[in-house]
Order: structure tokens, then sequence, then C-alpha cells
């Protein structure tokens, strides 16, 4: 052993090797946003297909394709042969998706479950033949796919339950609502936005706070407190929200499912003349520098003076309507991945807490000539504005003037709704003193046990909103 070891320490005649630099290995390219989102989805659909477990959770961030995940989804399961049921929330995000998916396969037959009363929207059949509509889920039964709301398959008994089904907008459905469909699938994929606003019903839930089956809180959260096995995903990237939006929305909103967008810095830009003003309508300075705040940076925050108001403040209302007023006059352009085009009133969105603030906003437009409904601007509470995309919005901050801070004008989601909508800019209004108020006022609400805490927590995302608000903010 001795000689051995002897023999391999001698050095051989000759001057030593010189020891060469140690080969590196090559730096693995970071993934660009389009390769991220398509390896999230690849990993969903292996799930969701190929997976041995009975449910998929998906967490999708604003504007991630959420329906563009459905679509694929419903098509790669007709594709396989397998019989599908597709639940939403709305009749509207019914017939969107049925829309899409008769789109994207015109071969593939698409069941629409309609009410008893209901019929099959005209345009929606003649637009897509393909798509069959009728109120007796028996003369759908042999349809590849079916799609139709919560409410409606309540009502479905079948003898054969569905192989599969999809949940959309998983995060909106009541716990009681999944109970009741969940005997008609034997495997499902839910996908929804944990940001988003919760569930709300019309009666007093009090009595199941607590309760491990508490029917009111959203399907999701309690599949997954009874499943806490089922494999979970998120979709990585916001294909909506500008780059000036993704970090702040992903902070305040997401912190245990960071996103980022789907576009860098620069690459959408809002051009504004900058010689054109409304006299007509007064616009003060103000609005101008926090129009134009709004169209460089992607955010600006209209702050009026301090003081206690009711619910619909005028003068709030006039800022609001002074503002869009402000864009729609000053001939916008907007340049982005999808190329460029107009700003135009149907582009421009106002979000509001309360439903009579959003009344007195459409009222005050009318009254300075700004067109409102559905070829003009849009005005409406965020309940009313969860999933749609807009190039522009105006918010009315949802603890403007204030003299408290309840759960409900403090919720995460409502704001991260109000937060979320626009592509290229939002500007902010509201009373000064907002900060006071979140660091004033206590918390007033119960605490019941067995309820898990909200996250995030509704001062702590409002104050990440706020904090970077600030930095935009034009004094009224």
């Amino acid at each position: 052993m001795s000689e051995h070891l002897g023999a391999e320490r001698s050095l051989p005649d000759g001057p030593a090797p010189v020891p060469g630099p140690r080969p590196t290995a090559e730096p693995r390219p970071v993934p660009g946003p389009a390769e991220a989102a398509e390896a999230a989805v690849r990993a969903i659909l292996g799930d969701t297909l190929a997976g041995r477990h009975r449910g998929v959770v998906v967490d999708s961030p604003p504007g991630a394709g959420k329906s563009t995940l459905v679509v694929r989804a419903a098509l790669e399961l007709a594709g396989a042969g397998e019989r599908l049921a597709i639940v939403a929330q709305t009749n509207s995000q019914v017939d969107d998706l049925v829309d899409r998916i008769a789109a994207k396969a015109p071969d593939l037959p698409v069941g629409r479950l309609l009410a008893s009363d209901g019929v099959l929207d005209p345009a929606l059949a003649e637009r897509r033949p393909n798509v069959v509509g009728h109120s007796k889920p028996a003369q759908l039964a042999d349809l590849p796919v079916v799609v139709s709301t919560a409410a409606r398959f309540e009502f479905v008994t079948v003898e054969q339950p569905w192989r599969h089904a999809i949940v959309d907008e998983a995060y909106q459905m009541r716990a009681d609502a999944l109970l009741v469909v969940a005997r008609l699938f034997e495997r499902a994929l839910f996908v929804g936005d944990p940001g988003q606003l919760d569930p709300f019903s019309t009666v007093d839930t009090g009595p199941w706070t607590g309760l491990p089956h508490d029917p009111s809180r959203s399907a999701v959260g309690v599949l997954l407190e009874h499943n806490p096995g089922l494999p979970q995903h998120r979709l990585p990237v916001s294909w909506r929200l500008p780059y000036s939006a993704a970090r702040l929305v992903s902070e305040a909103f997401y912190p245990r499912a960071p996103f980022v967008s789907g576009t860098g810095e620069g690459e959408r830009r809002l051009l504004l003349d900058r010689s054109a003003t409304p006299p007509e309508l007064g616009v003060r300075a103000s609005v101008d520098r926090v129009v134009e705040a709004a169209a460089e940076s992607g955010w600006g925050l209209l702050e009026l003076p301090a003081g206690h108001t009711p619910r619909t403040d005028p003068e709030a209302v006039g800022a609001v309507t002074q503002v869009v007023a402000a864009f729609l006059a000053r001939g916008g352009r907007t340049v982005s991945e999808r190329g460029g085009g107009e700003l135009t009133a149907d582009r421009v969105a106002v979000g509001t807490a309360h439903r009579d603030q959003a009344a007195a906003v459409r009222a005050r437009l009318l009254a300075a000539g700004v067109p409102v409904g559905p070829d003009g601007v849009t005005v409406d509470t965020a309940n009313r504005l969860q999933g749609r995309e807009f190039d522009v919005t105006v918010v009315l901050h949802p603890l403007s003037g204030r003299p408290d801070a309840s759960a409900f004008h403090l919720e995460s989601g409502r704001l991260c709704v109000l937060a979320s909508r626009h592509r290229h800019a939002c500007v902010v209004v509201s009373r000064a003193g907002v900060g006071d108020l979140l660091a004033d006022y206590p918390a007033v609400e119960p605490v019941a046990l067995g309820v898990p805490a909200a996250d995030p927590d509704g001062w702590e995302a409002n104050e990440t909103v706020l904090r970077h608000l600030e930095r935009h903010r034009v004094s009224w």
C-alpha cells in the first residue's frame, strides 16, 4: 500500500504543468414571461389530465389568462375523449367561455345549459353554430362539453357523473354551492383569483362562523382546508397589468403568490396631446398634472383636502369626473405589444366602493357630456368590475372622507380589484387623511375562533398601496 501511494506521489520529469482555468458551467438562461407562463400551464394540464388527485387548484393574478387556461384545458380534455362540465359563477362568464371554446374548436359541439325559461343568445347562436343551448340537461348529456352557472347545476340530476369538471372563478364560489354540485363530477380543476373579493351572502352567516364547513367561505378555502394534499399551482405572469403596476399589486395583494408583468419597462405608453384641454369643464391645473403623471408613470393620486364627507362626496365625485374628461380631451393614444390606438371612452372605467357613488359619478359625467354605458365610460362598483379590463381607470378610494375604517372598506380584495383593472394608467381620487385613519382607527370586528386570518391583511394592503401612491401625489 505504501509503495502504491509513493508511486502515485512521484512527479514526472520536466516542469510541472500549469493548471488552467477550471471550466465553468454555462449560465442557464432566465426564462422570459412567456416561457414561465407556458411551463406553468403545462404543469397544470399534466396534473389535470394525468394526475392522481381528485382536485387541482390554480391561483391566478389579475389578467394572467384564467379564461385562456380554462379554454385550453377544456379542449385538451375533450380531445382526450373525456366528458366535461364547466361551472362558472355568472351568466356573462358562461357566455364568454362558451363563445371562446366554440371559436377555438368550430367542430366541437358545446352545450350551453340554460335556465328553465332561458333562451340562447341569438347573436351567439348565429356566430357559433356549434353551440347547442337547452334548458334540459338530458338533451345535452352526450355532448363533450357542457357549460353553465353553479346555480343552474344545482338542479341537475345525472345517472352518470361527469368524469371531469372545471370550476371557473372558484374563489368567488361559496362553499355551500360547491357542496351541492360536487356530486356531479369525479375530478375538478379549480381556477380563480385569490386576491379578489370574497363571495358574499345576503343572509346573516354568523351561526356558521368558525365551523369546519362554513358555507359562507370560498369553495377553495374550505376545499384546501379539508384536502391539504391537493396540487396547487399559480400562473406567474399578468398580461393585463403594465410593468409599472405588477410589482405593487403583487406585493400588496399576493404576498404568497408573486407574479410579474408580461411586458417590460417602457413597452406600454400612454401619449397625451399636451396642447389640448377642455376649458368648458373648468378642469384645474391639478387635474392636468395628475393625468400627465399617470400617463408618464402609470399611477396618479389626486388628493383633496382632508375632511369627513357624505358617501357621495360632491367634490370628490366632481374630481373624478374632471379626471375622466381630461383623459378623453387630451387626445390620448396607447402604444403596447398589441399595437396602438386611440384612447376612447369605452376603454376608460371608474371604480367605486358603493352603488350610490357610481350613480353619482354617472350623473355628473352625463351632465358634462361624457358618454356613459356600453359605448362610453364604464362606471361601477368593484364587485361588478371583477374580471374586466380597460386601458385607463379612475378610482374613488374606498376610505376617502370616512370617519371610520369598517371591514367592508378595508377589505383587501375591494382595493385589489379597483387597482388592477388597467393596462396603462390608474388615477386614485381621495381626500387626505387616509394614512392617519389607517394608523388611528382600531379593529372593531369580532375575532372568531377557527376563521383563518385574512391574507393579506386589509390594513397592510392599504398602507402598501398608499405608500406607493404618495410618490405620485398631486394636491387639489
